[in-house]
């Protein structure tokens, strides 16, 4: 077989495991990167001799290089600035203080657990500081945990990606290679990020001019802008790296970060073609590195190897969360499930093979140690906290009964901004592209596609709703909604919106509480006629305060009386209603709350928050 054949044949394969992988980890619900690193295991030259990068030659390095490019720009692209102020004291915390304390735990474990001397211990530790977006994203898109969450997770990985990426470097060059001391590794770090930074950001500012003021095509002016978007991406890369090695990673976060928070025309199409785009490198980047890992390298390693992981991920990893995030907004468990949720990917395989590389004549156990290390960790951790992230935050519990709205019109962003403010996480069924793009602009969760349909739902997340809402103008769409939401997925509370009063009875049969249009504007105004100052109350209550029912389900407030539980609860909120089985009444005072009952609390917004807090 010539050259030629060769190469063409492995990408085709490559391409195909890629494509089986993405479609598997669908229909399983877990991360597609787990499937991709085992396929890469199974084909390579270690097991079945399929692939054999190899092949590439010399070329390996700079085609992984680019991939790597697209694959942060992409994820840089889709980290907005509204989803960064969700939790910017935990996350900026995260990606210094974090950062600094896993490079120096990393460290210390492989200098202690292998035996290795501070240079090559300190350049694992930078290596591992990655936990990259690469990883985490499909994680996320799976695993529909609370979006402050998600937002830090992705941030940390878009940002330690670049800071793992320019610190190994630096090391490796200046501690490893030249020894030349800490003072000239930090004064050179700086320097390289800030070259990255500098050229991105300008890459940015001419691809926004060109695709607001200059006048690419009228007939081809999306797929125009993905092209543009494309070469700005790789454009980016090349530049910076010419000007200093490495730095092309921290231009591309740099660029995508820009381009994804400023206005951009045919911004839904740009992003759905780089998802793409991100799709197919992802899949040749780490099955071709994952093909890379020798056996022979792992069983080197012996107990010291075992050690180093289970200090990374079950040591280190847990202490920088949990010093990072203390005092902050988010709850115990979910701390939990961010500690557990440091898998690495692509940056550490990529630049320790070019590591390995280097130093395979200089010093082959040094290059054995590295390679072996940082390849183990990521198998494991990819593995592991990858594949099982799912069945991690159901024992954790941090899955959140979510709220699925079909339908991002102006009655379902309403709903939408109504629930969201009470704190509730909301994802929105929309098929309208631009009106995706618009509600995605506004922070919230959008899943593009027929609301109608199964697989839209359940890549909305339905499986773990407790609320659907039907808002959309169309009856017939909206009676599906509900029915599917009812008897296929058994969504505790079904909500819809009906347009025509004549087909009210159609909901009712399938139990799906039915609010019309029509009847909803008449019940506000004959409340404006007749019951002016209730109609004036609950306008200001909609401003300053809120009505919320909660199930009893803590200790402490079973078997308290009223009066007793009132003590309890925050200033400016009340007790308005018991309900118990079928049966709902005014509390009186001496009444004893039980377990299970359900309590409406009405009051100060976030007393009212507190107060739920209290009884579950």
């Amino acid at each position: 077989m010539s050259a030629t054949t060769e190469v063409i044949a492995l990408v085709v394969i490559i391409v195909g495991l890629g494509v089986a992988s993405q479609v598997l980890a669908d229909r399983l619900g877990v991360p597609s990167v787990l499937f991709l690193v085992l396929a890469g295991v199974v084909v390579g030259p270690e097991l079945l001799g399929v692939v054999r990068p190899s092949v590439f030659g010399d070329a390996l390095p700079a085609i992984v290089g680019l991939s790597v490019a697209i694959i942060v720009f992409e994820g840089a692209f889709s980290l907005r600035v509204d989803r960064l102020r969700q939790a910017p004291r935990e996350t900026l915390r995260l990606v210094t203080v974090g950062a600094v304390l896993s490079l120096v735990g990393t460290a210390v474990a492989v200098k202690f657990a292998l035996g290795t001397d501070w240079d090559l211990a300190i350049v694992v530790g930078s290596l591992l500081v990655a936990t990259g977006p690469t990883v985490i994203t499909p994680v996320t898109n799976v695993v529909a945990v609370r979006e402050r969450v998600a937002s830090t997770l992705e941030t940390e990985g878009v940002i330690n990606d670049v800071t793992a990426a320019i610190l190994a470097v630096v090391t490796f060059e200046y501690l490893l290679v030249e020894s030349r001391g800490a003072t000239r590794l930090v004064s050179e770090f700086a320097t390289r990020l800030g070259t990255g930074v500098v050229v991105g950001c300008l890459v940015a500012g001419v691809v926004w001019w060109l695709l607001t003021t200059v006048e690419l095509s009228a007939d081809n002016a999306p797929q125009n802008a993905r092209l543009v978007m494309f070469a700005a991406a790789l454009g980016a890369y090349g530049i910076a790296e010419v000007q200093a090695p490495e730095a092309g990673i921290a231009a591309v976060a740099a660029a995508g970060f820009v381009l994804g928070n400023v206005d951009l025309p045919h911004r839904a199409e740009i992003a759905q073609f780089k998802g793409d785009v991100t799709l197919v490198v992802l899949s040749f980047v780490f099955i071709t590195l994952a093909s890379l890992l020798s056996f022979g390298d792992l069983r080197t390693l012996g107990l010291g190897g075992v050690l180093v992981v289970v200090a990374v991920a079950a040591v280190v990893r847990p202490a920088l969360v949990m010093l990072c995030t203390v005092g902050g907004s988010f709850e115990f468990r979910e701390r939990l499930f961010i500690s557990a949720m440091g898998p690495r990917g692509i940056i550490p395989a990529s630049v320790a093979t070019l590591f390995a590389l280097e130093l395979q004549s200089q010093n082959q156990p040094a290059a054995a140690t590295l390679v072996g290390t940082v390849f183990l960790v990521i198998l494991v951790t990819v593995v592991f906290q990858g594949g099982l992230a799912r069945h991690i935050a159901q024992a954790l519990d941090v899955i959140p009964m979510r709220v699925i709205i079909v339908g991002g019109g102006r009655v379902g962003l309403s709903l939408a901004e109504r629930l969201d403010d009470r704190g509730e996480e909301v994802a929105i069924v929309e098929p309208d592209p631009d009106r995706v793009a618009t509600l995605r602009e506004s922070g919230f969760r959008v899943h593009e596609g027929d609301g109608s349909e199964t697989d839209t739902l359940r890549a909305a997340g339905i499986e773990n709703a407790k609320v659907v809402a039907a808002a959309t103008r169309d009856d017939d769409v909206n009676l599906l909604v509900g029915q599917l939401a009812t008897n296929t997925f058994d969504v505790e509370t079904v909500v819809s919106r009906v347009n025509d009063p004549g087909n009210e009875d159609a909901f009712d049969d399938l139990n799906i509480q039915a609010i019309s249009a029509g009847m909803s504007v008449a019940w506000s105004m004959d409340n404006v006629i007749e019951r002016p100052a209730i109609s004036r109350w609950m306008t200001e209550l909609d401003r300053s305060g809120d009505v919320q029912e909660v199930e009893v389900t803590a200790d402490a407030v079973a078997g308290q009386t009223v009066s007793a539980l009132a003590s309890d609860l925050p200033d400016d909120c009340y007790v308005a209603l018991i309900s118990r089985g079928n049966s709902n009444r005014i509390p009186h005072s001496d009444d004893t709350v039980e377990r299970g009952d359900h309590l409406t609390i009405i009051g100060r917004t976030d007393a009212v928050r507190e107060a739920i807090d209290y009884c579950t």
